[in-house]
């Protein structure tokens, strides 16, 4: 009697894949509702540091959260993705169910393809809150930033702290209220005068529409003219009052950088500073190609060349045109752009690159599988959030690549994922 076949084994099951699917999403709402609740109340420790202690309308800084929150949930997205999936295959491991589809002849990709869709989502959503939603709302958090920083100007100055306006740089010392104790300021008059004004104490007072006021106590004023810093005028006053105009409070929080930029301003603003940097490096070797020549010149000459007594100074001449050929190419401001350019993308689709690393460690989880996968998700999440800070700190300090410093730890999750699942699958 002949045996008969067995049943042939079943890939992929339409109604495994939207088990696993609801599971997987029900695991990352509520990690996602974790991360969120960390970075929210993160977000608000700012708030009340930089402007709850001013007095600020608790209903406009309710509108600076809120234009805060896609940065929020951009950073949440990808650890609850993490922390989601290592929960829900944690889960199944420890529940024997993973044993049972794979007894039933179902594949590992029943598992793989709903925690890889759902990290293709994640990793999707969090890129447009990233590239699109940050950005609108870090407008409409300036916008209204200038609007309580005209109507309460003591945000512009703390204790012990250096601020910079248009022409005009304020160091005070400490604050109690609206009095500011041992300020110094430096500006620029409209005659282009260098201007160094000390006071002991002063008061800050609101100017209405013509902006910040300082009345200074005991102030000495120096003022010097810049072709010749030697002729100088100085006085000393028992009161002065000092004027920063509403115009130089505005341009002050107007600066955008490139981490509030969608990807393709920042991929514009990498290439423009790339041509200024090629037009100043093609400046850089005409000089050093010139003062090279001129060195030649005189070594080649000999003692009896009139430029053989000057050929130290040649010397050194070069030695600082290299220099500063060299300070000119490590662009430290077009590095930054870099960074950022490449973190906008390995940040939000490292959700995807933490679905391989999930999985596998799931798999691994004997029992308790939901509390294990969540105290291991929370572990890498530490562990990858240092390695991109270590790699950013290395690529602004050290030169190193921005692309590699920013996708590494999205490599080594990737990388770490399939080695593991590969040896699950051999077993």
């Amino acid at each position: 009697m002949e045996k008969s076949a067995a049943p042939p084994a079943r890939s992929l099951s339409p109604i495994i894949f939207r088990y696993i699917l609801s599971e997987t999403m029900f695991s990352f709402f509520v990690s996602f509702l974790f991360f969120f609740f960390i970075f929210f109340v993160n977000q608000l420790l700012l708030m009340a540091q930089e402007i709850l202690t001013k007095r600020v309308p608790l209903g406009q800084v309710a509108l600076l959260v809120l234009y805060a929150l896609p940065s929020i949930i951009a950073m949440a997205a990808p650890f609850a993705s993490l922390v989601g999936t290592l929960m829900t295959v944690g889960r199944l491991t420890s529940d024997n169910e993973v044993l049972v589809m794979l007894s039933s002849g179902l594949s590992y990709r029943n598992i793989f393809l709903p925690a890889v869709a759902v990290g293709f989502v994640i990793s999707l959503i969090s890129f447009v809150a990233n590239d699109v939603l940050l950005p609108a709302g870090t407008v409409q958090f300036t916008r209204l930033y200038r609007r309580i920083l005209i109507s309460t100007p003591a945000l512009e100055l703390e204790a012990n702290s250096v601020k910079r306006f248009k022409d005009t740089v304020i160091v005070t010392g400490d604050v109690s209220g609206a009095r500011v104790g041992n300020v110094l300021i430096l500006d620029r008059t409209s005659d282009g005068e260098r201007r160094v004004i000390l006071a002991a104490e002063a008061e800050l007072k609101d100017g209405g529409k013509e902006g910040l006021s300082l009345e200074l106590e005991d102030a000495f004023v120096q003022s010097s003219k810049e072709v010749s810093r030697r002729d100088y005028d100085y006085a000393s006053s028992g009161f002065l009052r000092y004027w920063v105009p509403q115009e130089d409070l505005i341009e002050a929080v107007s600066v955008i950088g490139p981490r509030e930029m969608s990807s393709t301003d920042v991929r514009r603003e990498i290439r423009a500073k790339e041509e200024t940097l090629k037009e100043r490096l093609n400046e850089r070797n005409i000089r050093i190609t010139s003062a090279a020549l001129a060195l030649e010149e005189s070594l080649r000459g000999g003692p009896g060349n009139a430029a053989w007594n000057r050929r130290e100074n040649l010397a050194l001449s070069l030695f600082r045109e290299l220099e500063s050929a060299r300070m000119v190419r490590d662009d430290r401001g077009l590095l930054v752009y870099r960074l950022e350019y490449y973190k906008k993308f390995s940040i939000p689709f490292g959700a995807i690159s933490f679905v391989f690393l999930s999985v596998s460690l799931g798999f691994l989880a004997k029992k308790s599988g939901q509390t294990v996968g969540f105290i291991f998700g929370l572990i890498i999440s530490v562990v990858y959030w240092i390695l991109l800070l270590s790699g950013q700190t290395m690529g602004l300090r050290l030169g190193y690549s921005p692309f590699w410093t920013m996708w590494l730890p999205n490599i080594l999750a990737v990388s770490a994922g399939l080695v593991m699942c590969i040896l699950r699958v051999r077993k």
